[in-house]
């Protein structure tokens, strides 16, 4: 029966199909699409419009949108902006600068910190020195001791090359002052300008520095008391950070009025 088998001819084999390659092509365009599909709908702030892209992926792939939506919507969060991102990174950043700082201030103002003549203290501000005025002055005088130049001058030496920006800020207690300076308020302004100098002279930058009196209107202590008096007396260098807060703009008084609900006024009876 072999014999009379009729050999298969050339052309009834199938044809090479040499076109597969789409198919596995296609598939993968079609995963590359969804993924970038799932990447945005992740960026987006509005969880409305993340639900409505989980759907369509649940719609086109069987099912799979809503169990990613179970899956992630609780620890999906708002997504930062990048200028957001950037900030936080400065802000770690300087902070860090910052604090750096604050060590060395500490570690040169030492001896004077253990006998409580001067606080180094840390904030969003920036970094601060509080020096007793008594350390600095003679009581009711704005010309520093040589002491006190001593110790000026090495806070100037790690001022020197850094960048930024110095506030020096006087202050004194409540009671009038009775001498060549007419007025606490002058008395602190010169102390303040007095230590500016001083930096100026050991090489810090002019620009960066700034002298403000305050006289006794921002004390730390009771001007009742001697002691108390004693710690308003003081000069404040404040190395500012150079990272500031935000600026936030102020609404006018029409957008305010829009913005606030009318009060409610009771009357009077």
């Amino acid at each position: 029966m072999t014999q009379y088998r009729r050999a298969r001819r050339p052309y009834d084999e199938e044809p090479e199909n040499h076109e597969r390659w789409l198919i596995s092509y296609a598939d993968f365009i079609t995963l590359l699409f969804a993924f970038f599909v799932v990447m945005y709908a992740i960026s987006v702030v509005n969880t409305g419009k993340y639900k409505v892209f989980s759907d369509a992926l649940g719609d086109a792939f069987g099912g799979a949108g809503a169990a990613l939506t179970q899956n992630t919507e609780v620890q999906t969060t708002p997504q930062a902006t990048p200028q957001a991102v950037r900030r936080r990174v400065m802000i770690a950043q300087e902070k860090v600068r910052m604090t750096k700082l604050a060590q060395d201030l500490l570690a040169t103002m030492a001896p004077l910190v253990k006998e409580g003549k001067v606080r180094v203290t840390q904030d969003s501000r920036g970094v601060s020195v509080e020096i007793n005025a008594s350390v600095l002055f003679d009581p009711g005088e704005a010309r520093l001791t040589e002491e006190s130049r001593e110790a000026l001058q090495a806070v100037a030496v790690l001022l020197k090359d850094d960048p930024h920006a110095v506030q020096v800020e006087g202050h004194t207690d409540n009671q009038p002052i009775r001498n060549m300076y007419s007025s606490n308020w002058e008395l602190s302004s010169i102390r303040a300008a007095t230590v500016v100098r001083l930096f100026i002279e050991s090489g810090v930058a002019p620009q960066r520095l700034t002298a403000v009196g305050h006289a006794s209107n921002h004390p730390v202590a009771d001007n009742n008391d001697p002691i108390g008096r004693a710690r308003n007396r003081r000069v404040a260098i404040t190395i500012l950070s150079g990272v500031p807060d935000p600026e936030t703009e102020i609404p006018t008084a029409a957008e305010g009025a829009e913005a606030a609900p009318a009060p409610v006024v009771a009357p009077v009876k």
